[in-house]
């Protein structure tokens, strides 16, 4: 008979180091570990007090306090134990100086796009503690080692950037627990601050971290008190299991980008008045030049063509009448300047990006924005995963961002361009859906179809309303029917806007990203201007949605944004005519 057999026990060895506690201790007590009450309504009071203070006192943090907040960031987690963040303490007054002059510039700057009252608000908003603040701390995220080279980064890559986040979270309620004061300050154009900072390529900032004793006390959220806007109940933000797919569904939040101001309007046509000519005696030209002046235009002299590129697995269901190679084909050439779009984008005085957006055989030298979820043919499943939307929104985003500022003198034209075989069937799905047609009202013959692929294109048109029946949000709409290179197209459109720039819309598939981005924020439709309109029979609807009058209607099916250079030649040419032309009195 064994000890075990006759009922002995012996001791449980207990470990010197690491966890001591034994698998009975734990069953027994699972709530074990807790802490105990005291503690917990201290952290909940921590955890409620915290503010974004914005008002300092000048005495100095002492170093032992200081310490201690930044151990408290040091002891975050971090994925893959990594511990990207770098704590960049600054004090010199000079730096702080510096650092408060370029906040302030893009605190004015993204004021210029809010509406008014909004920008009234914000601009009341106090930041001089980057000033007033005795400490600095600028929390830093290394991302020089590869994503694929960090435990958990390889499929989250931006979870390094996440880590340094929740090291903010821990300063700022250590601090708060010791009686300091911290505001997080992102008014800092990323670049701009990492070179005061002399930071190398690869470690990027989240922002500057005041850091003293407050010059106020406030009882709640700062942002509360100036009536910005109000803490969402709890039950507002929790989700169980899944996203829901009705009414209950979370709102996306709120935005406040403008259009152009009235005045600005109304100034634009009183400008246009004083010219020898008749009132608006270039017709629907000068409704688009008194837009574009609104929006600051006056010295506006080029743009950019961002032409988005993406195959479609709609193909397959015979609905085009070309191969798909002729996509990568045309952004190749695009890359080289010698497509279509690209020659036309030249000969308005227009610079051309080209963008692989989901080309089945990567394009090289096109800029990479490549989708990596599923695709569907949208006729039985989804075009494209949410996640990838998400993404390809932000890189357009930052396209659009980009290209607004390649104009001369203020935000240059943006015009939207695509190439895709089979996006006009995608393009008309998508249509129908956010306008509630019927396919038989939208889809068209698009580049070459003849009766029979017609009738396919309607049928699968009609498979996909199927599918989205009753659904009205436009990004499940975009991820359930539409194509990468809109979604794409889309963030620029939303990118270029928020810089202040017009964006000038081609055809159907080049103008939805137009429908889609006013959607999401009703101020866009004020930076729109219609190229032409073309023989695809949604299009017509779709500018009517958005309130735009083309500037061309030459029966085109060129896709590629040719109609939007070609109206771009046409606004520069008119703004060219205000500047030239004679005026009265």
């Amino acid at each position: 008979m064994t000890p075990q057999d006759s009922g002995s026990r012996y001791a449980r060895p207990v470990p010197t180091i690491g966890d001591t506690s034994s698998a009975s201790q734990r069953r027994e007590d699972p709530a074990g570990w807790a802490m105990g009450e005291a503690v917990t309504e201290t952290l909940a009071r921590v955890v409620a007090g915290r503010r974004d203070i914005r008002r300092y006192r000048p005495d100095p943090v002492p170093e032992e306090l200081l310490g201690a907040v930044l151990e408290a960031g040091h002891r975050a987690p971090s994925v893959g134990h990594s511990q990207p963040w770098r704590f960049i303490v600054v004090t010199d007054p000079g730096t702080r100086d510096r650092a408060a002059a370029m906040a302030d510039r893009a605190r004015l700057d993204q004021a210029a796009h809010l509406a008014s009252e909004r920008a009234a608000r914000m601009l009341d908003l106090k930041l001089e503690g980057l000033r007033e603040a005795p400490v600095g701390v600028v929390v830093a995220c290394d991302r020089r080692t590869p994503a694929t080279g960090v435990l958990g980064r390889a499929t989250f890559p931006d979870a390094d950037t996440w880590s340094c986040a929740t090291a903010i979270e821990n300063m700022w309620l250590t601090a708060r627990a010791h009686g300091l004061g911290m505001g997080w300050v992102t008014l800092f154009d990323p670049d701009e601050l990492a070179d005061l900072l002399g930071l190398p390529e690869g470690v990027v900032t989240l922002g500057w971290m005041c850091l003293g004793w407050p010059d106020e006390r406030p009882p709640s959220p700062g942002l509360e008190r100036a009536a910005w806007s109000r803490k969402a109940p709890l039950s507002d933000v929790v989700i169980r299991e899944r996203w829901p797919a009705d009414e209950s569904a979370p709102q996306q939040p709120v935005s406040h980008l403008r259009g152009p101001e009235a005045s600005r309007l109304v100034g634009a046509t009183d400008s246009a008045d004083e010219l020898l000519s008749p009132p608006e005696s270039l017709g629907v030209l000068d409704r688009a030049l008194n837009r574009v002046l609104a929006l600051g235009g006056e010295d506006l002299a080029g743009g950019t063509l961002v032409l988005a590129g993406a195959d479609h697995p709609v193909t397959g269901l015979g609905v085009s009448a070309f191969p798909g190679s002729t996509t990568a084909d045309v952004l190749a050439a695009t890359v080289a300047g010698t497509s279509l779009g690209a020659a036309t984008a030249k000969g308005a005085g227009l610079s051309a990006v080209g963008v692989d957006a989901g080309v089945a055989q990567p394009v090289p030298g096109a800029r990479d924005a490549r989708p990596a979820g599923e695709r569907g043919d949208v006729a039985s499943s989804d075009a494209m995963t949410a996640a990838d939307v998400g993404t390809l929104l932000e890189a357009g985003r930052e396209i659009g961002d980009e290209a607004a500022l390649r104009g001369s003198g203020s935000a240059g034209l943006v015009c939207l361009g695509e190439v895709g075989v089979g996006n006009t069937t995608v393009a008309a799905a998508l249509a129908c859906a956010l306008l509630d047609l019927e396919p038989q009202d939208a889809v068209g013959l698009g580049a070459g179809s003849d009766a029979d692929m017609v009738a396919r294109k309607r049928d699968v048109v009609a498979a996909a309303l199927a599918r989205t029946k009753g659904e009205t949000d436009p990004l499940r709409l975009l991820a359930a029917v539409g194509g990468p290179e809109i979604a794409l197209l889309t963030g620029v459109t939303l990118g270029a806007a928020g810089a202040g720039a017009p964006v000038v819309l081609d055809g159907l598939a080049a103008s939805l990203p137009g429908l889609v981005a006013a959607r999401l924020e009703p101020g866009v439709q004020g930076h729109l201007l219609a190229g032409h309109v073309s023989r695809e029979r949604a299009h017509s609807l779709v500018l009517r949605e958005l309130g735009l009058e083309p500037l061309l209607s030459l029966r085109m099916r060129a896709g590629e944004g040719v109609g939007a250079c070609l109206a771009a030649s046409l606004v520069l040419q008119g703004l060219a005519v205000r500047r030239t032309t004679a005026r009265t009195r």
